[in-house]
C-alpha cells in the first residue's frame, strides 16, 4: 500500500509600495522555489491605482504537490514593508503564521503572531542603494524562514537583477541572511537563559 503524500504548502505575502522592488522579491521567491529547489510555486501580484508609489503586493505559494489555487487566503509568511501594507494584510495572520517587517516602515500595534524586525531599508542606504532593500528582507526571509533554500536565492537574484548589479545584490542579500541568522541565534540565548532561570 502506498503512503500518503504529505502536503506542505507554504504561503506568502510580500507587501509594499511600487518602486521598493516587491513584485520582483515576490518572483524571486517563487522562482528560487521552482528552478532551485525544485518546488511547485505560483505568483499573483496586485498593483495599486498606480504602480510607482501606490499600494502593491505579490502573493506566492510554494508547494510540494501542485498548486490549484494561486490566491493566499491565510499567509504563513507575511513580509511588510508599508505601514499600509501592514494594515491590509495583518488580519489575515493567524497564530502561528511569521510576519516580517521593515522596522523603519512599519508601526507594530499589536503583532497578532510571531514577528521579526529588520532595518532593511537603512541598511541598504548604507550599501549606497535603498532599491536593495527588497533584496536584504528576501536574504532576512529566507535566514528566518527557510522559505527557499540559500543558494536558490542566490542564484535566482543574480538571474533577476539588471546586469552589472548582481553582486551588490548578492551582499545585500547576505547582509539580510546574515542580520537573520543573528537574530535566531539572539532568541535562542535569550530562551536558554529563561529555561536555565526556570531550572534553578
Amino acid at each position: 500500500m502506498s503512503q500518503p503524500v504529505q502536503q506542505s504548502q507554504t504561503e506568502i505575502i510580500v507587501t509594499g509600495f511600487g518602486g521598493q522592488g516587491i513584485i520582483l522579491a515576490g518572483r524571486i521567491l517563487g522562482m528560487a522555489a521552482s528552478l532551485g529547489d525544485k518546488k511547485e510555486s505560483t505568483l499573483v501580484q496586485a498593483y495599486g491605482p498606480e504602480s510607482r508609489g501606490g499600494a502593491c503586493n505579490a502573493q506566492v505559494i510554494i508547494s510540494n504537490t501542485p498548486i490549484h489555487y494561486p490566491y493566499v487566503n491565510t499567509p504563513d509568511i507575511l513580509i511588510a514593508m508599508s505601514q499600509a501594507g501592514y494594515d491590509k494584510f495583518v488580519t489575515a495572520l493567524a497564530d502561528d503564521s511569521v510576519l516580517l517587517i521593515d522596522e523603519d516602515l512599519v508601526r507594530l500595534q499589536q503583532a497578532p503572531c510571531d514577528h521579526f524586525a529588520i532595518p532593511a531599508t537603512r541598511m541598504a542606504e548604507n550599501l549606497g542603494n535603498k532599491m536593495m532593500a527588497n533584496i536584504i528582507m528576501l536574504g532576512f526571509c529566507t535566514a528566518v524562514t527557510g522559505a527557499v533554500s540559500s543558494r536558490a536565492a542566490q542564484v535566482t537574484i543574480a538571474d533577476s537583477v539588471p546586469r552589472g548589479t548582481s553582486e551588490r545584490n548578492i551582499e545585500a542579500f547576505g547582509k539580510g541572511f546574515d542580520y537573520g541568522l543573528s537574530t535566531l541565534k539572539g532568541r535562542r540565548k535569550v530562551a536558554a537563559g529563561q529555561a536555565g532561570a526556570l531550572a534553578s
